[in-house]
């Protein structure tokens, strides 16, 4: 309770993002990361329209800035996380794949997207 009332606690929980990375480019990833885990807000319109109140976090970098170890982070802390590689991921299987059983028959098995329902979903290297 006392930690609600202080006043710079956007800081403190931002720094607890992934503590072991540092350096004066992280503050503001940081901040943003520590937003898309606590998310925003549902609005709802009078007409009964449902507005998500989702943020999408976007990490473009030179290379060795760490952003794979982000998204690592990322994944562990929230409630509902799935990291996936775009180097072993095609478009459609960030959705779905279907798969033959020990018995010959075709399933469908959800994709990273499907896992993360709700949550969030830490795709690497989607440019691959």
């Amino acid at each position: 309770h006392r930690l609600s009332k202080h006043p710079n606690l956007y800081h403190i929980l931002s720094s607890s993002v992934a503590p072991s990375i540092s350096g004066s480019y992280t503050v503001d990833i940081k901040k943003s990361l520590m937003c898309q885990l606590f998310g925003g807000s549902l609005k709802r319109l009078p007409d009964r329209m449902r507005l998500r109140g989702d943020i999408h976090v976007l990490l473009m970098g030179d290379p060795s800035t760490a952003k794979s170890q982000f998204l690592k982070f990322i994944e562990r802390v929230a409630p509902i996380g799935v990291y996936t590689s775009g180097k072993g991921s095609s478009a459609a299987g960030l959705t779905a794949s279907v798969i033959r059983d020990k018995s010959g028959e075709f399933y469908l098995e959800g994709g990273a997207m499907v896992l993360a329902d709700g949550g969030c979903v830490c795709i690497d290297e989607f440019d691959k």
